[in-house]
């Protein structure tokens, strides 16, 4: 008997230890590393800061129908490009398809129909695609909306090229209603990836997933308001009349209330405004009579005192606490404003996170701290403050500002991912023109492009080459076009000619042309069917610096020398001699464009004008079809697109070299008949060019200039000797 009694508590003591061994295996082992506390759990880190009582509903990837199905057995979740993307489908390039539409989708969703079909990505041929982009509309997944799509599920199988979704794209803003507000989408995106607002770091997959801005059905489809700072150039001093600011709604219960509820403790009337109204939704009175919330009326009297955009406009730092869900609308707004954001939402993904350094941009809080945020932002510094007002304006305007803008930035992200091998470096994403600028195809250094030489202390080549636009037949040795090129050989940075021959007539035969040059002179003749031709990126053009003339420019040596030297000081703008205008015509609510000579100026002509060959680049590969094809169809204004172009993306005006101004606007092929109506013709045209960009473009970025750069000593009294350009004073203007 007592045999027996030993041998059982001889087993409950080998299973109790064997218990103790199995849960010490499972037990996260638990270490401090900078002041921050982790664990390790089956070989995974896990920081407490990311812990499980930030996730605000299920996981987001597996919907109702996942969970019930049993033969559901991969792990969507943990999808990455590696594992859940083919890569086979991309061997053509990046292209995006879009499903034909069938039923009428909400005015956000097909923003973002419009802006891929009108962006460089677009195919129409699915066969093409790397990429596919559902006509499902899956923005709005709360079954309280009127804009909810029903059985998404059962569409989704019908796709011809589904797959699981793999290689498809979803964009969502909202998923879960009241009261719950979970995070998931409630139907079964298979290997898709996930464009989403208010993603939760613990269900983000990394690399995968785009975490995506939310932004209001008024959010405009092109173009975008400029940020506050750029509007009134309030830059200095860098504090404004409040330190920190908010004003929105406070919610009585349910996901979000405290975060909101508790913000009347910091509020101090004097530089901290932090205001909440319970005074929305239907019931609210009965609501806040139900809970006993005596603070509603003092709320929402002390909250009607202040204006919303004068808050926003005059605080330093803005608050962005957590709504229903991660994301709000005030994020968006904050950076328009140029307002420093502090966040206050725990466990939040920001936009783009995973090229955007926020760090440089905004100040993250804990809502488990909430009182410690009055100190931390009174602990940066002026240099600070500015520097990250400054950012706030660069991504609002470069990512942010439009739907377009918004979408492009999302299929640049995943095109570095597929194309590594060119993918932008987060220098490129952070820093001015901002990565869409940017095309890596171009080249994979930095100093490749005009805008990062003061950067890197680096200056362009002192070397230019010629870019000659020929439309005439050439008949005589003195020819305009052969004078023209006598011309430029005389200047030692000339480092090649390039003649665009866009005639109905063959070129002359070599031994016609200058022989003794110095320099080599190419002429381009197969393929030169359109006017866009003299902006292509010709592999033959090797400088920096592309000098463009009309084949009948009058340019001196010392002009085509001087105006290389200016535009060596900005290689990022365009620089040369005839100047033109635009101006809002309100007789025809239109944008037009003027010739007349002024003090201002917003163009620079390309008969006679440098710039980078960078632009070529973009012009050719980087513009929206409709504006090419705009200038292509005329055969007019691809000047004008390209002072467009430059304007846009530099957000600086041109630059006029001295004060030439008699200048001849080159016509059409031929331009000696009809001459007279010719002329009128071809100055209506531009005038439609300029509305006609603009609208495409959604706003003007032409910027007007009263800056003018003439040589040292020009026009002095002093001997001519003393002078570096001594023809520029001998010109007829």
């Amino acid at each position: 008997m007592q045999a027996k009694k030993r041998y059982t508590t001889a087993v409950i003591c080998g299973f109790i230890l064997l218990l103790l061994i199995v849960a010490l295996r499972k037990t996260p082992k638990l270490f401090t590393q900078n002041g921050k506390h982790f664990a390790i759990e089956n070989g995974e880190f896990i920081s407490f800061l990311d812990a499980s009582d930030y996730t605000f509903g299920e996981d987001m990837h597996v919907s109702a129908r996942q969970r019930r199905s049993p033969n559901v057995n991969m792990d969507y979740s943990k999808c990455r490009m590696e594992t859940c993307f083919d890569y086979s489908l991309c061997k053509n390039g990046f292209k995006i398809y879009i499903y034909p539409l069938e039923e009428k989708v909400s005015h956000s969703y097909n923003k973002i129909i419009v802006s891929i079909q009108e962006s460089r990505f677009y195919t129409s041929d699915p066969k093409e695609a790397c990429l596919f982009l559902l006509a499902l509309d899956t923005l709005d997944r709360d079954v309280l909306s009127t804009d909810m799509v029903q059985d998404i599920d059962a569409e989704l199988n019908k796709l011809p090229y589904w797959n699981n979704g793999k290689n498809h794209l979803i964009f969502n803003l909202y998923s879960g209603t009241w009261p719950d507000y979970v995070l998931n989408v409630d139907f079964n995106i298979g290997q898709a990836m996930l464009a989403k607002a208010s993603m939760s770091t613990n269900t983000f997959r990394h690399g995968f997933d785009i975490s995506f801005p939310l932004f209001a059905k008024d959010h405009p489809q092109k173009g975008g308001e400029k940020g506050l700072l750029y509007i009134s150039a309030n830059n200095i001093p860098p504090l404004r009349y409040y330190l920190l600011g908010f004003k929105g709604k406070r919610y009585l219960t349910g996901i979000g209330s405290e975060t909101r509820n508790s913000l009347y403790h910091i509020h101090n009337k004097k530089d901290i405004i932090l205001l909440t109204t319970c005074r929305h939704g239907k019931n609210w009175q009965k609501t806040a009579k139900k809970l006993n919330d005596t603070r509603c009326d003092t709320d929402n009297e002390e909250y009607d005192k202040y204006d919303y955009k004068k808050l926003l406009y005059n605080a330093t730092f803005c608050l962005v606490p957590r709504g229903r869900r991660l994301g709000s609308f005030r994020f968006l707004e904050v950076l328009q404003a140029g307002c420093v954001p502090v966040l206050l939402s725990n466990g939040w993904e920001l936009p783009f996170s995973e090229v955007i350094n926020w760090n440089k941009a905004a100040l993250w809080a804990d809502e488990r701290l909430l009182f410690q945020v009055p100190s931390v932002v009174r602990s940066i510094s002026n240099d600070e403050i500015l520097n990250m007002r400054q950012q706030t304006q660069f991504l609002w305007d470069a990512y942010f500002s439009s739907v377009e803008k918004i979408v492009s930035s999302t299929l640049e992200i995943i095109k570095d991912r597929i194309e590594r091998h060119m993918s932008r470096s987060m220098v490129m994403w952070n820093s001015l023109p901002g990565s869409t600028a940017l095309l890596p195809e171009f080249s994979d250094s930095l100093q490749s492009f005009p805008f990062y030489y003061s950067q890197l202390g680096n200056t362009p080549s002192e070397k230019f080459t010629a870019v000659i636009y020929a439309t005439s037949p050439v008949m005589f040795s003195s020819s305009p076009l052969f004078r023209l090129i006598r011309t430029i050989a005389t200047s030692a940075y000339t480092h090649k000619m390039i003649v665009i021959w866009h005639c109905d007539v063959s070129p002359p035969p070599s031994h016609r042309w200058p022989a003794d040059l110095g320099v080599p002179v190419l002429v381009k003749t197969r393929n030169i069917k359109t006017i866009s031709s003299r902006f292509y990126p010709y592999q033959e053009i090797e400088t920096d610096a592309v000098f463009s003339f009309d084949e009948d420019a009058l340019l001196t040596k010392d002009e085509i020398d001087f105006a290389l030297s200016v535009w060596r000081e900005f290689p990022e703008r365009i620089v040369g001699y005839p100047a033109r205008s635009h101006y809002w015509d309100e007789a025809k609510n239109r944008w037009s464009y003027s010739s007349r000579w002024s003090n201002e100026y917003s163009m620079v002509l390309t008969g006679a004008a440098v710039y980078h060959r960078y632009y070529n680049y973009l012009y050719s590969n980087g513009l929206s079809t409709s504006l090419t094809r705009t200038v292509d169809e005329s055969q007019n204004c691809e000047d004008i697109l390209m002072n467009f172009l430059i304007s846009h993306v530099t957000k600086l005006p041109p630059i006029k070299v001295t004060h030439r101004k008699q200048y001849r606007e080159s016509l059409l092929p031929n331009n000696s008949k009809n001459s007279q109506w010719l002329d009128s013709f071809h100055f209506s045209q531009r005038q439609l060019c300029i509305d006609t960009f603009a609208n495409i473009f959604g706003y003007m970025p032409l910027l007007r200039s009263k800056m003018r750069m003439d040589p040292i000593l020009f026009k002095d009294p002093v001997s001519n000797l003393r002078k570096k350009y001594r023809q520029i004073e001998t010109v007829n203007t």
